[in-house]
Formats: C-alpha cells, structure tokens, sequence
C-alpha cells in the first residue's frame, strides 16, 4: 500500500548527491545524441530486477521494493491511501510508493526547493520539459537518457513512433536529456474555442474553420446582442491570457501566452529570432487588438477568474469561450442545465491562421519524469527502471493506469473497446454512476496516466470528441525547432536576461492588446527588448545552436 506524508514539510527522506555521472553500459537511447552508454557499472545495482523483462511481459519485482514519490495532489481527486489504483499496483509489481505530497499550486516551486536542498525523492513526476534546466549543471538530476537501454518499451514507442527528434529538442549541452517524457503515437490538440452552437444555427452561420472567419461569427453575433461581448476569455493563471494566446501564437507561426518561448526558429534566415519582436507575434497581437477594438472580445478576457468567464458564458453574456474536453462536459454543460438547458455548446475545431492549418508536433511529447541523482546508486535502480518502462510506457501499464481493473473499474469487449462499470463515471461517460474512476479509485490520475497509443487516447472520448480529434488529425505540423542547448556559463548568462526579458513581453502585449499602447509605438517597444538584452541573448541562443549542430548534428 501506498505510504506518504502529509503536505510537504520542511525535510523528506532521500538525500540527492551533486554526482557527475557517466554513461551506462548498453545500447542507443533511442533520439541520437552523444556517446551514451559508456562505462557505468551495474553490478549490484539490479537488486529485485527481473532477469527476463521486455516487452509484453509484466513487471513484477522479485522481493518487495519501495521507491520515493514526489506527488501532485490534484484538487478535483485529492490522494485517499485506500485508492485501488496503489493497492492493485502493489499485487501486480510488488512495488509501493513514499510519496511526498504537495498540492498541485505550489508543485514546481516545491519541488525545486527540493532538489535545491538535496532533499528530493527519486522518482518526480508531472515534470515539463525545461524545469529540469536549473540542476543540469549541478548535476542533482539524473541524465536519464543515459540508462533508457534498460527500458524496453520506451524504446519501442520512440522507434515506432518516430520520435528521435523530438527527443533531440530535449537534450543539454552534453548531448544527454534529463526528463524521461510521455510519448504520444500522434500529435493531437485539445485546447480551442467553444461556441454557442445553436446560437450560430439561429443566426445562421456556420462554425469557423479560420481565424478570419472566428471574427466573422463574432461581428455577426455582435450585431445581434449589441450589449454583450461575444468572446469572453479565461486560463489566465499564470499569464494573462496563457490559453488564447497560446492557440492563437501556434497558428500564427509563433509563440505566446502558456507556450511562449523567447527564441523562434526562421527558416529561411538559419537562425533563431527573439518571438516577441517577430513580424508574426505583431500580427498576433494586431488581430487580438481589433477584437478588443471592436466590443468582440471581453477586456477582461485577460485577466478574470475562471469562474466570471464560465458564468458570464452560462448567463449568455458571452457566445465562445476557451475549452477543452473535460471543460466543456466537467464547467460548461452542467453551468447551463439550470439556466438554459437548450443550449448546445461545442468545441469548434482550432481556427487555421497564418500559418497555416497547423498544429504543434511537440504536442507527441507529454510532461514526464525526472529523477534525483543519487538514483544510479541504489541496489535497485536497474528494478526501479523496468518498473517505471511497466507502468509509464507498456500498453499494459498505461491501460492499467488510465481505466485501472477489468471487471472492477471497466468491462471490455475487445481490443480498444472500453466501457466504464456501471457504477463509474468519467468525464461524464457514466453521469448517473454514484462512484468516479479518479476521485474514488485514483484512476486516470495525472501522475500515472499519460501518453500512449492513440487508441488509449481517444478511448475516454466521447464520440463527439472523437470526431474533434479525427478532424485535428488531418491538420499539417509546424516543424520542431532545432536543438540549442547551453553550456553552464550560457544558462548563467541567459537567466539573468530571461525574467526582465519575459515579463517586458507580456506586460506589453497585454498593454497593446487592450489598447494601453498604441501599436505605432511598436518599434519603441523592440527598443526596449534590445536594452533588456534581447540581442545579446539571441546571440548565445545561435551560438549554442551552432556548436551543438557541429558536436552532435
């Protein structure tokens, strides 16, 4: 059974060492990259590892094994230790978890301080690509591309499903990774825009494909609610606007809001160009303005709660709103029962822009794990890693995770043929069962479950969903950005520009969104990059891009 401590306190149980470690003995770790595989001795360390694990074959540790966890406790399925998912994960690998519990608000920032400390646990889930930068040069995390030969079906799905270069896109200066990512069969996309269906069918006017036509509907809708303000926004924690502006900077070949990144490949220069001085994020900026401009979009889309946004849309005050899928049947249809219960709300298809019809390719890789250093030492740390290739990466671990116990939590009639119990609900697919796969099982729990096959993916969709996404999948990839890892003295560097640099680009894109700046003071506002260090960062930026195309390209 699961055992873990309340919520974080001032010290937990594993010491991190600052180790420089070398390669493992084995094989290629699946993406390329430097001369992995070199020389680390194993001996002694495969304590309670199975002689014969690979693919298709079920983990199970040959004596019990317990490895420390750090957990992000989420508030809509707050950890309960009789959950099934630990107490059938224990039967079937003979592995528990310690976990150390945090509250999914302060998740990054703890676990940072515990790596800083030295007091991390082995095991750090829900780790997005780019927090582990900070303890690469100190060698506090593992570079866990190192040790991937001994995780067979990791390196299947990175095989199968061609995703050498995405790991590419995660490597250090040394040529390593550092966090271990979900893997996706597919590129998919879920955030969007829903709209008030069968407002559009009144009026009657199609849902828009393009961006150009998103602003159609609004002013066709405007003219019949005058009073009102057909796009009201939301998601603005911890940017203003980091949803919307993260969809909308996609499609218009650039970056923003949640996915910003201040370095954008050109092309047809050969070189990377700061994204927040680019012709393209101006452009994205220009059509937000004009909403704003014109009474099509909310002020307050920027910078409001969730809760306003969701009641403003339920009130029908508002006509479209950002969505996803567990949003749109979790917030907005049940926000509606009482209000309007004629009301049909969808998600439209993500608008096509500038840059195309286009997704992220990114979108293959999911969050991950990463692993304190001193992970190498332990007598189980071969065990360790075939137990995370069980649970994280085998077919039979991820079904495991995402729908938990056959006959217990779900039936199935064949391959790919799920059906919750009948006393189960998820994402509303079982809305009168009086128990929930997450919140009374720990099922589907985002520590655990992530990443996949597409079939697994879209086994949990509603049949609409399932269409939405059939329709994302016909859309074209924007190309991954070329590896430009720093060296030590680089991160020093560069950090010091980061945070002025970041928060100047946001400050005055929300200012020229709202109309607190003129656009015509746009080229003042690339001056004021330049003198926050925008050139002098862009510099290190190609400079890295270049040496490691000369190491490793």
């Amino acid at each position: 059974m699961v055992r873990h401590r309340a919520k974080l306190t001032a010290s937990v149980m594993v010491t991190t060492s600052a180790l420089v470690l070398a390669a493992c003995g084995g094989g290629d770790d699946g993406g390329g990259g430097s001369d992995e595989g070199e020389g680390v001795d194993l001996e002694g360390k495969d304590v309670g590892a199975m002689d014969d694990y690979d693919i298709g074959v079920q983990f199970t540790a040959t004596e019990p094994l317990n490895f420390s966890t750090l957990y992000n406790e989420h508030p809509n399925y707050p950890l309960k230790d009789d959950w099934l998912f630990f107490e059938e994960l224990e039967e079937r690998t003979n592995v528990t978890l310690d976990l150390t519990v945090v509250p999914l608000s302060d998740y990054d920032d703890k676990r940072s301080l515990l790596i800083g400390s030295g007091d991390a646990p082995t095991i750090m889930p829900k780790t997005y690509p780019g927090s582990e930068e900070p303890f690469v040069s100190s060698r506090a995390i593992l570079p866990i591309s190192d040790y991937v030969d001994l995780m067979p079906n990791f390196q299947a799905k990175v095989e199968q499903w061609g995703l050498e270069d995405n790991l590419d896109t995660l490597r250090q200066q040394d040529g390593k990774f550092y966090v271990l990512p979900g893997l996706h069969e597919a590129p998919w996309q879920d955030y969007t825009i829903a709209m008030r269906l069968d407002v559009l069918d009144d009026l009657g006017l199609e849902a828009p494909t393009t961006w150009d036509e998103f602003r159609d509907v609004l002013e066709a809708i405007k003219e019949e609610y005058p009073d009102d303000y057909p796009f009201s926004g939301r998601w603005n924690v911890p940017t203003p606007g980091g949803s919307m502006l993260n969809i909308l900077g996609m499609t218009f070949g650039t970056s923003a809001g949640w996915g910003f990144n201040h370095e954008q490949w050109d092309e047809e220069a050969g070189e990377f160009v700061y994204t927040g001085a680019t012709d393209e994020y101006r452009a994205m900026v220009e059509y937000l303005r004009g909403l704003v401009d014109d009474g099509l979009m909310d002020p307050e889309s920027f910078t409001q709660d969730d809760d306003p946004a969701i009641q403003k849309f339920a009130n029908g005050r508002s006509f479209a709103i950002g969505t996803n899928a567990q949003t749109l049947v979790n917030d907005y249809r049940p926000a509606f029962e009482d209000k309007n219960p004629d009301a049909e709300i969808g998600k439209i298809p993500l608008p096509a822009g500038p840059a195309g019809n286009v997704i992220n390719a990114a979108s293959q890789l999911e969050n991950g794990i990463m692993f304190s250093a001193d992970a190498a030492e332990s007598e189980n740390f071969v065990a360790m890693m075939q137990f995370i290739d069980w649970l994280w990466y085998s077919d039979e671990g991820q079904e495991f995770a995402k729908w938990g116990v056959e006959d217990v939590t779900y039936t199935t009639g064949g391959e790919g043929d799920y059906q919750l119990a009948d006393d189960v609900d998820f994402v509303s697919l079982n809305p009168d069962a009086d128990k929930h796969l997450q919140e009374d099982f720990g099922f589907s729990n985002g520590m655990f479950a992530y990443g996949g096959s597409t079939e697994l993916l879209h086994s949990t969709f509603s049949e609409e969903e399932q269409e939405f996404q059939e329709t994302m999948a016909e859309k074209d990839l924007l190309p991954l950005p070329p590896p430009h890892p720093f060296t030590e003295e680089e991160r020093e560097q560069v950090t010091l520009w980061e945070t002025p640099l970041r928060d100047h680009t946001d400050q005055a894109t929300l200012q020229f969104i709202l109309g607190q700046r003129d656009l015509s003071e746009w080229d003042a506002y690339v001056a004021e990059l330049e003198a926050k260090g925008m050139s002098q960062y862009i510099d290190v930026v190609n400079e890295a891009y270049e040496r490691f195309e000369s190491e490793h390209g």
